[in-house]
């Protein structure tokens, strides 16, 4: 008689695979599919369109979604600009403020531990010209202010620095950045991208010239975001970097993704009414998963600030054990190590190598993305599951072993064989 091995019994109301990687990116929320259905389908129209009630609908839809991004970041209307996408308004904002204040001078100011989409295209200004100078951060993932002080010179035109990380979770202080640049006079850009719909963000109280947002962060759809470029005290000009029809201010040229923006519009509102409940609850799921873990393991420690932090967020570091092979080991829970955008090299996350963690230690380091849709029964699951595979992984490591024993680890002589 053949036995048949049954699999262990899941906790009510958990469904695998669980997601738990929301800053990669979010599903999307149904109130928000609801809203773009009809713009796919009947309402059809070119906002760009005057002539007829279909162009006329779909513009208006647009104006919509304006107003309510700009409620969620306490900006108006007719300070959004739309785009594909957070690396567009990034590029934009980076590459149409160098290009118009050329003449001001050619000195950008950003930091080590920022998005691809924000180095890569500062590392392009310096291709044609610009000098870029990247601040360090500490191992808290902070900027110090008095380096920012330090690095600005009568050429500096732009200072760009993310609100949030998106690895480590760790919050900028915007505000103060934000001040210096005004007192400087010095336009200050800031990816926002993890920070909007999180977190309150305030362009004014915050002095923030251009900011940066996406919709598929925040449980909008993929394909869309906007550019918050201020229009008084002081006025912002940016170089468009698509030429065509003159759409968006002249600075974004294109028909405009209309279902993708009602979509975005709406995100942004539900963020709004929502997101001082979703924080307390956030937090709460957060704590519960780090202190099961802590309490759990030995060896392992949380990455960045957490005085300063994203609510969803946990980056923790299980030395030891090779991330790689711990992903493998939770193939059922949907969480990263690295970024997803530069997930494809094997090489140790730069974010924490900026902290000043050695590769072994970055190598071990996981990214736990909380959201929405998550529950404390997911968190209860996965942390049993992360606690279960990291041990069974620590029996088969002689370093840990070692480690446990009192042993340093960088001073031991290895033996070639």
């Amino acid at each position: 008689m053949s036995t048949v091995l049954s699999e262990p019994k899941l906790p009510a109301g958990v469904k695998l695979p669980i997601y738990m990687d929301n800053h990669a990116t979010t599903a999307m929320d149904p109130r928000v599919l609801e809203a773009m259905i009809p713009f796919f389908s009947n309402k059809f129209g070119n906002a760009a369109s005057r002539n007829h009630s279909f162009g006329w609908e779909a513009e208006q839809a647009v104006d919509l979604a304006r107003e309510q991004i700009a409620k969620l970041i306490g900006a108006t209307a007719k300070e959004i600009i739309f785009t594909s996408g957070a690396t567009e308004s990034n590029n934009l904002a980076i590459k149409g403020i160098g290009e118009m204040y050329r003449e001001r001078g050619n000195h950008i100011i950003t930091q080590v531990t920022e998005h691809k989409a924000v180095l890569d295209t500062c590392k392009r200004m310096e291709k044609q010209g610009y000098r870029v100078t990247y601040l360090p951060v500490n191992a808290d993932g902070l900027i110090e202010m008095e380096d920012l002080k330090r690095a600005i010179d009568d050429k500096t035109i732009l200072v760009t620095i993310m609100a949030a990380n998106n690895e480590i979770g760790v919050i900028q202080p915007v505000a103060e950045i934000g001040k210096l640049c005004h007192e400087r006079g010095i336009l200050f850009h800031t990816d926002a991208v993890q920070a909007v719909g999180k977190i309150p963000v305030d362009v004014n109280a915050m002095n923030i010239d251009v900011l940066s947002l996406t919709a598929h962060k925040i449980y909008g759809p993929k394909g869309v975001g906007a550019l918050y470029v201020r229009r008084r005290n002081p006025r912002v000009q940016i170089a468009a970097q698509m030429d065509g029809g003159g759409h968006e201010r002249g600075m974004r040229s294109g028909t405009l993704n209309v279902p993708g923006i009602v979509g975005l519009g709406k995100a942004c509102e539900i963020a709004r009414l929502e997101m001082a409940e979703e924080t307390e609850k956030l937090l709460a799921m957060r704590d519960r998963l780090r202190k099961k873990l802590e309490s759990n393991l030995d060896f392992i420690h949380v990455n960045g600030s957490m005085e300063h932090h994203l609510p969803g967020n946990l980056n923790m570091s299980f030395i030891h054990v090779e991330g790689e092979s711990l992903l493998m080991g939770i193939n059922d829970i949907a969480v990263s190590s690295g970024s997803a955008c530069t997930s494809a090299t094997l090489e140790p996350s730069y974010v924490l190598k900026a902290l000043g963690l050695g590769d072994d230690v970055a190598h071990s380091s996981i990214r736990f993305g909380l959201g929405r849709f998550n529950t404390p029964a997911e968190v209860d699951y996965v942390a049993d599951k992360v606690v279960d595979v990291v041990r069974k992984l620590r029996e088969l490591s002689p370093l840990y072993e070692m480690a446990k024993e009192g042993i340093d680890l960088t001073k031991v002589q290895w033996q070639a064989h």
